[in-house]
């Protein structure tokens, strides 16, 4: 059994890991929490086999990250891609719409896109939806099975990414990569958010 002051460094490596992917997340715009882990390792001279922390604590790190040295201009950045969600949402309302991601869990950045998740048919439903009313939609591969497709939108803040699934999933708990429940609200709790 290995002793318990064996235990701390890697605890403290872990942390210093953390903490400089939420930094590169945070200046440099990385969205993806694995590069982050392994450029921040590679930063810090670490080996290669180095065991990373979970996405959850260079969540936290993010989070204290950007209330250090963002503060009131994350604010409001936040509550402008909030805004833009809700429009989106709003527009979006017969696919029933839920944010989830950064935007809604406090942690987009400059780079980030807002995620919203979409419930139709057919994806195509989506489209014709939106090009009926003269917006333009891209397609990108989706990263998930059970998605049928991901449409990216612009908006005057920021992209906006439409995952579409299929209706019988709406009821299913989605969750991260590494297991956590991932979080998403529908339009009336985003506008309770943005009026706090």
């Amino acid at each position: 059994m290995p002793r318990p002051d064996r235990l701390r460094p890697s605890a403290s490596v872990r942390a210093s890991i953390a903490s400089a992917a939420a930094r590169l997340m945070a200046e440099d715009g990385i969205t993806d929490y694995h590069l982050a882990k392994k450029k921040a390792a590679r930063q810090l001279g670490l080996p290669e086999h180095t065991a990373f922390p979970d996405n959850a604590e260079v969540e936290a790190e993010l989070r204290a990250y950007r209330s250090l040295y963002q503060g009131e201009d994350h604010e409001e950045m936040l509550a402008a891609l909030r805004q833009t969600a809700l429009e989106v949402m709003e527009l979006l309302a017969p696919f029933n719409p839920y944010l989830t991601g950064s935007v809604l869990d406090g942690t987009a950045g400059e780079h980030s896109t807002i995620d919203i998740l979409l419930f139709a048919d057919s994806a195509k439903e989506v489209e014709i939806f939106l090009l009926n009313r003269g917006i333009d939609v891209e397609h990108v591969e989706p990263r998930n099975e059970r998605v049928e497709a991901v449409l990216v939108m612009e908006t005057d803040t920021a992209d906006a990414n439409l995952v579409i699934m299929p209706p019988h999933l709406e009821r299913v708990a989605l969750k991260y990569r590494d297991g956590r429940p991932r979080e998403r609200v529908r339009a009336e709790a985003l506008q309770a958010l943005l009026s706090e």
